[in-house]
């Protein structure tokens, strides 16, 4: 899938690309040609840097009620001439979410086409997947024909639906399908479940890769064998020298994580650092200056997962550096730092979004640092971010570090996170959001009673509108 491209912040394609309460509000104040244009280009073309963490379906399906927009565009993209030969499901995956919050809310328009795209489009098994949370059992039944039809009666075909049938999210429509009476459709999805039990329970007894010997040298040459085909295993490397390590071999994987091949050395980093050896920082601190890419990682990787006052306080030493193991030291101060650091941490939030601007990665750790410390002065640049990163995650994480942080968060940003695309960020709107706005109260009823809604977005919801709550 190619990286999306983000309208500005301030536009409207830009705000309901990347999912903001605010998307909805000025959508629906714009004129409707206009809005239904740029849903339909989020809808199509997926705008979320992760796809399978960030939330937009729900938040796309409730704009489509609201403005009674059509389907004819989304229709022309499932059953597109590209659907044959881009297959991805990253490709129609969003507008197939869609469709299920759609017809969850009684769109019979999405229903039909979920249909239709199960029988025949490529990323059918996503479709029957939405449509097993909606549909009733005939509509179900009646797919049965067209999906089996897609695995020839072969060794070959039995053997995918096989895996297909094992790895459905969703079992409904197979359970159904199995209760046919038709040896072409009950007998072969019985028969299909059954393989696929036996598969599940021949892998669980015969795990496969290679196993290291119980000693600190088998496991230091296993990890290195990893290196050479090609797979990282110093993480299971080093939990296997937690098993087998004892006081005596302390010397061996010290020199080790000095100088050993990559392989050994990573995997004895990781042990020193798991059990809190007083040589593995400055172990760490060497790997990250002279070791290969691989090396240097795996230190920074061993380093935060580091706990205790030693890594804090070393941390507090590192923070400065210009490379990957201050940008940990960050992190770490971030989530285990005390009051005394939130200067620190302020300055690293402050220097990441200069240098790598409002989405990168190490934010994420940093705004929850600020909110966990307080940092009142931090609110600027965590508004910064709010505005203007891509990914709705970090949007919500910066929302709860606002709360904390904002005196003015309750009457400003937290009234458009009400209608925000991720559910976590609705909860804090919902605790937070100043119901002096009239729009508040009328939104925080239309979550209460809407269905679709998370459980934890209502239970915040309640909470505000409870029989001890003043009116809203």
């Amino acid at each position: 899938m190619f990286e999306p491209v983000i309208a500005p912040s301030g536009t409207l394609l830009g705000l309901l690309q990347r999912g903001r309460g605010d998307g909805t509000l000025h959508a629906l104040a714009a004129p409707r040609a206009e809005a239904l244009a740029a849903l339909n280009h989020c809808v199509l073309s997926d705008p979320r840097h992760d796809w399978q963490v960030e939330n937009r379906s729900l938040y796309y399906a409730r704009l489509y009620l609201d403005l009674h927009g059509g389907l004819e565009e989304v229709e022309a993209h499932l059953f597109g001439a590209e659907d044959h030969f881009e297959t991805d499901e990253s490709r129609t995956g969003l507008a197939l979410a869609v469709l299920g919050h759609l017809a969850s809310y009684g769109r019979d328009d999405a229903l039909s086409l979920l249909r239709r795209y199960a029988a025949v489009g490529s990323n059918w098994a996503w479709a029957l997947d939405e449509l097993a949370l909606r549909d009733d059992d005939n509509g179900l039944r009646s797919l049965a024909g067209p999906v089996l039809a897609r695995f020839p009666a072969t060794p070959e075909g039995d053997a995918e639906l096989a895996t297909a049938v094992r790895d459905a999210f969703e079992p409904r429509p197979w359970r159904l399908w199995a209760e046919d009476r038709r040896d072409a459709v009950g007998a072969r999805v019985r028969d299909a479940r059954e393989r696929g039990s036996f598969d599940r329970w021949q892998r669980q007894l015969r795990p496969s890769g290679p196993r290291p010997g119980w000693s600190v040298g088998a496991v230091f040459e296993w990890a290195q064998q990893g290196v050479e085909r090609g797979s990282a295993l110093h993480i299971p490397a080093a939990r296997c020298l937690g098993a087998v390590a004892g006081p005596d071999d302390r010397p061996l994987i010290v020199e080790a994580a000095r100088s050993g091949p990559d392989g050994a050395r990573c995997a004895a980093l990781h042990y020193l650092a798991e059990s809190r050896d007083p040589a593995v920082l400055d172990l760490i601190e060497v790997a990250a200056l002279d070791g290969s890419p691989m090396v240097a990682e795996a230190a920074v990787s061993a380093f935060e997962r580091m706990c205790g006052e030693a890594a804090v306080d070393r941390a507090r030493g590192w923070v400065h550096r210009p490379d990957a193991l201050g940008a940990s030291a960050a992190g770490v101060l971030a989530c285990r730092g005390g009051a005394q650091d939130s200067g620190l941490v302020l300055g690293a939030l402050r220097e990441t979004v200069r240098a790598d601007g409002p989405d990168a990665p190490l934010l994420w750790t940093l705004a929850d640092g600020a909110g966990r410390l307080g940092i009142e002065c931090a609110a600027p640049v965590l508004r910064h971010i709010y505005r203007e990163t891509a990914s709705s995650q970090l949007r919500g994480r910066t929302a709860r570090a606002l709360a904390a942080t904002d005196p003015t968060f309750a009457t400003g940003f937290a009234v458009e996170c009400l209608w925000d695309c991720e559910e976590t960020t609705r909860e804090v709107a919902a605790l937070h959001a100043a119901t002096g706005d009239a729009r508040v109260a009328e939104r925080l009823r239309r979550l209460a009673a809407d269905p679709a809604e998370e459980a934890e977005v209502q239970t915040a919801v309640r909470s505000r509108i409870g029989p001890d709550e003043p009116p809203l």
